[in-house]
């Protein structure tokens, strides 16, 4: 299967792509256009694999993309590539309208033509595939309830809008020209690879300088959450065996509050790399203002992919949370140059209205 992976150097999107290349089978097309989150060091165990190729192109240049699929013969469009982190689009909210949802409708729109002009044996099997957010559901109370397929989008932050309106483009381009897409939508990611601005990688690096670790609130907000590699391997079971036109939730079956995500991680790192003054790295938790239209909770229901196609995640929090620690120990030479250079930790999303 050729497969045209659109954000590939991102965290998720590097994940997949080195999933995805493990299998001979598949020849992988990563097309990026390294924004300041895309990282070519992430795919470095990759780079000179024959079934690997990276392209620098951004998603909202069509003749780039057109170029692609055809020179290519892509089977299978994975559509990864999005702005992402919420503190930033409440900054700046514009790129997320331009990547997200102008990007998202330029390449439908270049898959389409693609897709039609494919013989039939060829377009039968062509499947475009839209990776997307738990956050467009909105937010959930304290309870056992949970996101599942059918629940009505009701977006809180400008990074979640813009994703709720990229879903309904990719729908909308299933249902009036019938292309064939599947979505998914997941819970927080975390793993190696995470760039430093998101809360697991954030605490991590910022308790190693010994610096504060910021929790905003009380710390009561509840994430699912799921180990990146167990979401790679869910995306390529329902672009392989999902039914066009259908979503699937993605989750990792571990909610926790961003307080016990924090605690967790420090506790971990007592036992693996002890601070100097043999204090206890939860001395540095620091509770900071919190982040305007911060959604209480969130939870997937995963029962249909379980269902379905038997998946469930391996790696349990705690289990992922020390794998994800330990590459983080063990690998300084992929992020010390982003904590000395493009990310250095400072807070992002304060604002309360965009400037």
């Amino acid at each position: 299967m050729n497969i045209l992976v659109t954000g590939g150097a991102g965290f998720i999107g590097s994940a997949l792509c080195r999933y995805l290349v493990a299998n001979p089978r598949n020849r992988v097309i990563n097309l990026d256009k390294l924004t300041y989150a895309g990282n070519l060091a992430s795919l470095r165990q990759i780079e000179n694999f024959p079934n690997y190729r990276f392209v620098r192109a951004d998603i909202c240049d069509e003749a780039a993309v057109a170029g692609v699929l055809h020179s290519e013969n892509i089977g299978r469009i994975m559509h990864l590539a999005a702005e992402t982190h919420v503190d930033r689009s409440i900054d700046g909210p514009e790129a997320f309208i331009e990547t997200n949802v102008l990007g998202t409708f330029r390449l439908l729109q270049t898959a389409l033509q693609y897709w039609r002009e494919l013989p039939e044996p060829a377009a039968e099997v062509f499947r475009f595939q839209h990776v997307s957010t738990d956050e467009v559901f909105g937010d959930l109370p304290f309870d056992d309830s949970a996101f599942n397929e059918a629940t009505p989008y009701a977006p809180s932050s400008p990074y979640s809008a813009s994703k709720a309106a990229s879903d309904h483009l990719v729908r909308a381009w299933h249902h009036t020209f019938g292309l064939p897409v599947v979505l998914t939508n997941c819970s927080n990611n975390y793993g190696p690879f995470h760039f430093p601005e998101k809360l697991v990688p954030l605490v991590i690096l910022n308790a190693l300088d010994e610096r504060p670790l910021p929790v905003y609130g009380t710390g009561a907000n509840v994430r699912d959450w799921l180990y990146v590699d167990d979401h790679a391997r869910a995306l390529d079971l329902v672009a392989a065996q999902g039914a066009v036109g259908e979503s699937y939730n993605i989750g990792g079956s571990s909610e926790r509050t961003n307080l016990r995500v924090v605690e967790t991680i420090c506790d971990t790192l007592d036992r693996k790399r002890p601070r100097r003054n043999r204090k206890s790295y939860r001395d540095l938790i620091t509770f900071v203002t919190d982040r305007p239209g911060h959604d209480r909770r969130y939870a997937m229901d995963t029962s249909k992919i379980e269902r379905e196609f038997g998946w469930r995640p391996r790696e349990s929090f705690e289990t992922g949370l020390s794998r994800t620690i330990d590459w983080y120990l063990e690998n300084d030479w992929w992020w010390r140059p982003i904590r000395e250079g493009s990310y250095r930790g400072e807070r992002l999303g304060s604002s309360v209205a965009a400037q």
